[in-house]
């Protein structure tokens, strides 16, 4: 389609045609994915006080007052030297911290955990610098990128370490995860995650290898959990999503929106497959809106988690999504909804749905 085309009816489109994902092949440096380990876009102006604990629901008030508690007795803390004696209560510097040194949300998507992480971080009173947010996939790509000695010589000078959406995705991260933190406990490192299973939960339903359980009930030993109970806020008083669009309506909407992408969904689906997930958030740089045509059920499981992590990253950015083909709800098999990854489908449905509200208006009257 020109950069010219007009529909019938309608007035000629954009000059400009379009960006399209698939002709995206981002590389991004090792020091970009230590410098962005901050709070998303979506939550840079998030605060306890701007959280709204449902009020039939008191866990979520009780964590309100849990983690400023926890983030005001991190304000004479530090990772290194004298700091990390006063926080640890010893006067070595060499001593093995014991005990819980973090705080795990625990609560089923769309309860307002990340809220909460996010407003954690920015309480803490240190610098950015000493201070780092990612994703639970986020923090393992960063150990691919850097290699785990060179992670731990990164993050060990921290005051805190938030990870969101604590999943664990097979053995290998386990371990690996596991002894991450572990070290990080040891050089002072504060910890705090959010999950949807509580820290002696995880893994059930993808493999249960006695080894890798013993690796998970290690790790939880490093949290006390906080259970928040409540329903998806997306779904809260809001209107059902939008019914998927037409062809045609979404082509006219990419081509009238600026900085808005165009892609034919089976073909993006076979992009991200190229693309590492580590360059997600660099593929989604700088986009007005994300427009999907012919949106059909994703066909297997190494696909669906990779749109989870893409879906992951336009909700961190507040990227409208318009789509035709199946609704959002449609994307996974009930195979897929039944299984060990349930929580991570039902969570990307929800931020698509989410996304697709978003951009409602941007499709012509």
């Amino acid at each position: 389609m020109s950069s010219s085309t007009a529909f019938p009816g309608q007035s000629p489109l954009a000059e400009t045609a379009p960006l399209s994902l698939c002709a995206r092949e981002p590389h991004v440096p090792a020091d970009r994915l230590v410098a962005e380990m901050v709070p998303p876009p979506r939550f840079d102006s998030v605060r306890f006080d701007t959280y709204v604990p449902d009020p039939n629901q008191p866990s979520q008030s009780e964590a309100v007052t849990v983690l400023s508690g926890f983030a005001a007795g991190l304000g004479g803390s530090h990772a290194t030297g004298a700091g990390r004696r006063k926080w640890f209560g010893g006067r070595k510097p060499d001593r093995k911290p014991t005990g819980p040194r973090g705080v795990y949300l625990d609560g089923g998507y769309g309860v307002g955990k990340t809220h909460l992480l996010a407003s954690l971080w920015h309480a803490t009173p240190a610098e950015p610098s000493l201070k780092a947010f990612g994703t639970f996939v986020e923090l393992t790509n960063l150990v691919g990128a850097l290699g785990f000695q060179q992670t731990v010589q990164t993050l060990s000078g921290h005051r805190l370490l938030c990870i969101d959406e604590f999943e664990l995705d097979d053995p290998g991260d386990t371990v690996l995860v596991s002894s991450l933190l572990s070290r990080l406990v040891e050089q002072g490192v504060a910890l705090a995650a959010t999950s949807n299973t509580l820290p002696g939960k995880l893994g059930e339903g993808r493999f249960a290898a006695a080894d890798f359980l013993r690796e998970i009930q290690g790790l939880s030993a490093h949290f006390r959990p906080l259970r928040i109970d409540g329903e998806d806020y997306r779904h809260r008083g809001l209107p059902e999503a939008p019914p998927p669009y037409s062809d045609e309506q979404v082509t006219r909407a990419a081509y009238a929106t600026p900085g808005a992408s165009l892609d034919d969904f089976p073909g993006l689906l076979e992009h991200l497959a190229r693309v590492h997930p580590s360059r997600y958030g660099a593929l989604t740089d700088e986009l007005g809106a994300v427009c999907l045509t012919g949106v059909t059920a994703v066909p297997d499981q190494s696909t669906a988690l990779r749109l989870v992590v893409l879906a992951d990253r336009l909700y961190d950015r507040e990227v409208p999504v318009l789509a035709s083909g199946l609704p959002f709800d449609k994307l996974f098999s009930d195979e897929m909804l039944n299984g060990g990854y349930r929580k991570k489908y039902f969570r990307a449905i929800s931020r698509l749905t989410a996304l697709a509200r978003d951009a409602k208006g941007l499709v012509a009257q």
